[in-house]
């Protein structure tokens, strides 16, 4: 496969038997996708050659040689396909239900009314709950694992003979994964059909499939079952992708008892204005709790992890803490309070730097990497000189391991030319050159392969420990959290249900919601599983 001349995928062989489970493995620009995709022609100005044999309902058929009109009816009906982000996935201007049933109309033939009952019945199976009620929701009025779901409904609205799922659970809470998992299981073993599960996540892969295909840089270098694979892999790739776990490597000395904490947050209260239904949403508004009595600190050169599912307030904490949002309560960055005032809070601005969670989209695409790294120092350091802020660009470059002897033309590039790795790396660069003492970092890693998570983990740590920097650290990876934090906080619905040391609230759990988070966890480890 190539496009424009420029071969990205060479020479992939593999087969899929009826009813089997098979993970295509590696990490972003291996050529996972874009093989998936070929499959069903989804792909525009494509050139793909070779054949790709499939046994349908209509017996056998070249896919890659089927005409365009042949093919629609293949898609959906004999070959569906859950996609990675169901919220661009789903159409924001249709309900759940009317988009379920828009499949099962066009390709079942079934009347209007039976299609919706149809789509019903497929949102139940799905385990989502009141599911007549959301059928009429919108994407929006969904959670992402009710999305995900939904997405699940509409792939096997036709009971397809073979199931593409592109990272179908990569967006999902730990708990959330777990659940989306053995539906698929659940509903494959029901129906029969094959699944081909496109991946970098080995946990999943581990406890998912029969076999696993491992691509890199489009070349398929291993293949077999996935209990040899992973136990005896032959390729060197293989053996680095399963050695991406995270690894703690932390200063654990205990923080000095009478230091003063970098940031001190007492009885922290977050809420926004809602509309209230009827004539009383005239006249005034209600609101919806985010956070609720949140309390902790944060001595120097620590690491308080946040950890919960979607929606338990973790972001909005963040979003609090920097001062981003209104709020209520004690809070202290760096002995200091905010005042809502620019001038006044400029000194914690500096202090307290975020790092978010996709640099793809917090970087600005109209700036070269100087003029990103550099604009912090615009802001707190207005008196340098163009040559002064460069050369403090290159160093802060240069500490996160960008350097223009091996990037050349560097500081002139724009954030689309460097990989998802290098964008944390520069987003990473931008917080550090105004020389804070905290920083804010939202789901980090969540958005890289596990590879690049275990680099830029390793470098949050150096970075730590040279600087003694300290860190608020937002996730829902757990392997994250033992990684990199000294205390934890573990909230769920706005409220703080538990904290302490990492080991002690991890490992001796007390309330049923972190017992089940760190439940999954386990069940996701690829080492509790023996390998």
């Amino acid at each position: 496969m190539s496009f424009a001349g420029r071969s990205v995928v060479q020479n992939i062989n593999f087969s899929i038997a009826p009813g089997e489970k098979i993970a295509l493995v590696g990490e972003s620009g291996s050529g996972k996708t874009v093989s998936a995709l070929s499959l069903l022609r989804l792909l525009h100005d494509a050139q793909v050659t070779g054949t790709a044999n499939f046994h349908g309902s209509e017996g056998r058929i070249e896919l890659l040689g089927l005409p365009e009109q042949t093919l629609r009816g293949v898609r959906g009906r004999d070959i569906a396909m859950i996609f990675q982000e169901p919220m661009t996935a789903l159409n924001p201007l249709f309900s759940v239900g009317d988009q379920i049933a828009e499949v099962v109309e066009l390709k079942l033939g079934l009347s209007r009314g039976a299609a919706w009952n149809k789509a019903i019945e497929l949102l139940a199976a799905t385990g989502i709950s009141e599911p007549q009620r959301r059928a009429s929701a919108f994407p929006h009025q969904l959670s992402g694992g009710q999305r995900q779901r939904a997405m699940i409904a509409m792939a096997l609205a036709c009971q397809p003979k073979l199931l593409l799922a592109d990272e179908p659970t990569t967006a999902l809470d730990v708990s959330l994964r777990g659940q989306i998992l053995e539906l698929l299981a659940s509903l494959q073993k029901q129906n029969g059909m094959a699944v081909l599960l496109i991946t970098h996540d080995l946990n999943l892969v581990h406890r998912f499939a029969d076999r696993v295909l491992v691509m890199e840089n489009g070349l398929l270098v291993e293949q077999g079952q996935v209990a040899e694979v992973f136990s005896h892999p032959k390729h060197p790739y293989t053996e680095k992708l399963i050695d991406s776990r995270p690894r703690r490597d932390v200063l654990d000395t205990p923080a000095e008892p009478d230091s003063l904490p970098v940031l001190k947050v007492e009885h922290l209260r977050v809420s926004y204005p809602t509309g209230l239904p009827g004539f009383r949403g005239w006249f005034r508004k209600g609101e919806f709790v985010a956070v609720q009595d949140a309390s902790f600190s944060v001595p120097e050169g620590r690491t308080l992890g946040v950890i919960g599912e979607s929606g338990s307030g973790k972001s909005t904490l963040a979003l609090g803490v920097l001062g981003l949002l209104p709020f209520s309560g004690d809070m202290l960055v760096a002995g200091q309070s905010w005042t809502g005032q620019i001038s006044s809070d400029k000194v914690l601005r500096r202090a307290l730097q975020v790092v978010f969670q996709d640099p793809f989209s917090s970087l600005s695409p109209r700036l070269t990497i100087e003029e990103i790294v550099g604009e912090g120092l615009t802001i707190h350091h207005p008196g340098l000189d163009q040559e002064s802020r460069r050369e403090r660009v290159i160093k802060a470059l240069q500490e996160v391991g960008l350097d223009s002897s091996q990037n050349p033309g560097l500081l002139a590039r724009y954030p689309h030319e460097f990989s998802g790795g290098q964008r944390q790396r520069i987003a990473i660069a931008r917080a550090l050159i105004v020389q804070p003492r905290m920083l804010v970092l939202d789901e980090p890693t969540s958005a890289l392969d596990v590879t690049i998570q275990k680099q830029v983990l390793q470098l949050l740590q150096g970075l730590q420990k040279e600087r003694g920097l300290s860190y608020l650290l937002i996730t829902h990876d757990v392997d994250v959290i033992r990684a990199m934090a000294h205390e934890v906080l573990v909230m769920k619905d706005g409220l703080v249900l538990e904290a302490g040391p990492v080991a002690e609230i991890l490992d001796r759990p007390r309330h049923p919601y972190t017992k089940s988070l760190a439940q999954a966890a386990v069940d996701f480890s690829l080492e509790n599983q023996g390998t």
